[in-house]
């Protein structure tokens, strides 16, 4: 495909990504609020989780110029942010790394930062501003936040490293081992660059590197021969940052991670990109194809000083006690323990981790829901929306059925509602209601609530899950304010009067039904739908401290 696309030079993507928008038909959707979503500097939130962490994925590009992935691992807090545009890593990459030499002054960096405990994780690009003997200084070019689809959770621990049990090997194909490793894999890593502008005093073309995250369940990973991978490309939020670097450069980087033994496997290749072929369909919920060609490969073995397990699940499993239809596209699941016991508790605002067996001899399909009952239940309650290539809602809707056992870990997430002693103002759009109504059921339970508003976004009534369950709450509190904003009403809608106001929810429309902007926010929905209302409401003069969301 040709990339004739109007220059825009506001735009937050670079030519390949609006390309790559064009070809999908989102384009239009994001010209407007890209700069909003992707910043040149660090939010608070993601200052501070970057420090927290044992290890970042880090991109780079190797003296041959070709991409690679590594892992930069050390003690806690060997991540520092002295302010909001730089990150110091106090380590560098082993020895025998790809990346060994990469980290040099100047040099263009990606970094994925990812919390598979907690399935957070912040992508932000950049270079390394100066490096020493003790570690390198990364400034940011862009970062933002990025939602927990096709995460796999995990805790972790420390280990001593055996240098004597180490290894660093170097290949041209994979071998059987390789094979075996990325056929049980359902995390990988991709990086991918962009030819940037010319430096007018050299003429070096500066390539802008990217790290991406990569999740599926185990053997999502298709390999056709000894240098030849297929990755299925899922939903996603349509920034199309690694597809729009593959359209101006094909050159990609893979990283495997051993999560059990502390090994990792690098891998440098070509990709082509498949939109539309007869082969896609061989992928379920696949709506491309990302085809490697892989040339280059490093293996390191046992040489992370982490180890990662997966989680107990709930013993038993839990059984589905009560199936409810919300809306056109959604269901709730009510579940409770298959063995009689009390649950795990939650908070609201948090996550229910599952399993589905979709069919027998195959992995485990592993999703999460956000819980939409009150965490004073003794059961949980999903709502899930049915995607149309979605996997794991399309098992739910049509297979699972009252009496089903589901097997689930522990409740999981950080957008928690906070101990509300000024008002509560929860602001949806369509299934990002789930969260929030879980947090409406918790905050009415506070005496310390002075008031909680309610901003319901939806297409239509047809697609307005749990909306009847609001009214009931607003009927019983009268501190409960809901406005209701279709986007698109029916004709039932107009003639019964079903909603407030047509149209979107702005910050303008919210401010007009406050009092004043001295509140707490939670917003759930849509990356653009986020990105605009935080925009309008820190423009209105909401702080950041008061602004908390999550996306879908």
């Amino acid at each position: 495909m040709t990339l004739e696309i109007p220059h825009e030079p506001h735009s937050a993507f670079h030519a390949g990504e609006q390309a790559a928008q064009e070809r999908v038909g989102v384009r239009s959707t994001l010209a407007h609020w890209g700069e909003k979503a992707i910043r040149p500097f660090f939010l608070e939130q993601h200052q501070s989780f970057f420090c927290q962490l044992p290890f970042v994925v880090a991109s780079a590009r190797d003296q041959e110029g070709l991409p690679w992935l590594t892992l930069l691992a050390d003690s806690m807090g060997f991540i520092h942010s002295p302010d909001n545009t730089h990150l110091y890593l106090a380590t560098h990459p082993i020895k025998g790394d790809a990346l060994e030499k990469a980290f040099t002054k100047g040099a263009e960096v990606g970094l994925v930062g990812i919390e598979l405990s907690t399935r957070r994780r912040n992508r932000t690009n950049g270079r390394i501003e100066a490096h020493d003997e003790d570690g390198i200084t990364f400034i940011v070019s862009q970062s933002y936040g990025n939602c927990p689809q096709y995460i796999s959770e995990r805790d972790w621990r420390y280990v001593d490293v055996d240098e004597s049990q180490t290894s660093v090997t170097h290949h041209q194909s994979l071998t059987a081992r390789m094979k075996d490793w990325i056929s049980s894999a359902d995390t990988l890593f991709l990086a991918s660059g962009h030819p940037d502008k010319s430096d007018p005093t050299s003429g070096v073309v500066n390539k802008g590197m990217d790290a991406s995250h990569r999740g599926g369940a185990p053997g999502f990973v298709t390999i056709l021969n000894d240098n030849k991978l297929v990755i299925p490309d899922y939903s996603g939020n349509n920034f199309f940052n690694t597809l729009g670097n593959l359209l101006l450069d094909p050159s990609i980087g893979l990283l495997f991670i051993d999560f059990e033994n502390g090994s990792l496997l690098q891998l440098t290749g070509r990709a082509g990109i498949d939109w539309e072929s007869e082969e896609i369909q061989k992928h379920p919920g696949a709506l491309r194809l990302l085809t490697i060609t892989i040339d280059k490969i490093v293996q390191l073995d046992g040489v992370l000083p982490l180890r990662w397990y997966l989680p107990e699940g709930i013993k038993g499993g839990l059984r589905v006690s009560n199936k409810t239809v919300e809306s056109n596209e959604v269901t709730s699941f009510e579940l409770v323990s298959s063995l009689g016991e009390k649950l795990p508790t939650f908070r609201a605002g948090q996550h229910l981790p599952i399993q589905l067996s979709l069919a027998d001899k195959t992995p485990l399909l592993e999703r999460s829901y956000s819980l939409s009952n009150s965490p004073r239940n003794d059961h949980y309650r999903i709502s899930v929306k049915r995607e149309s290539r979605g996997l794991g809602s399309s098992h739910l809707h049509e297979t699972i059925q009252v009496g089903n056992i589901i097997q689930a870990k522990k409740p999981n997430g950080d957008f928690l509602l906070k101990f509300p002693t000024r008002p509560v103002v929860l602001i949806s759009a369509g299934i990002g209601v789930t969260p929030l109504m879980s947090m409406l059921y918790e905050a009415l339970s506070f005496n310390s609530t002075p008031s909680v508003h309610f901003f319901y976004g939806a297409r239509n009534g047809e697609h307005a899950p749990l909306l009847t369950e609001i009214r009931n709450l607003q009927e019983k509190h009268n501190k409960v304010n809901l406005s209701v904003f279709f986007s698109q009403p029916n004709e039932h809608d107009r003639l019964n009067q079903d909603y407030d106001k047509q149209g979107r929810i702005t910050a303008h429309a919210i401010q007009q039904q406050l009092t004043n902007l001295d509140a707490d926010f939670y917003l759930c929905g849509p990356t653009s739908f986020l990105n605009e209302l935080i925009s309008g409401l820190e423009t209105l003069g909401a702080t950041k401290e008061q602004i908390h969301y999550e996306h879908f």
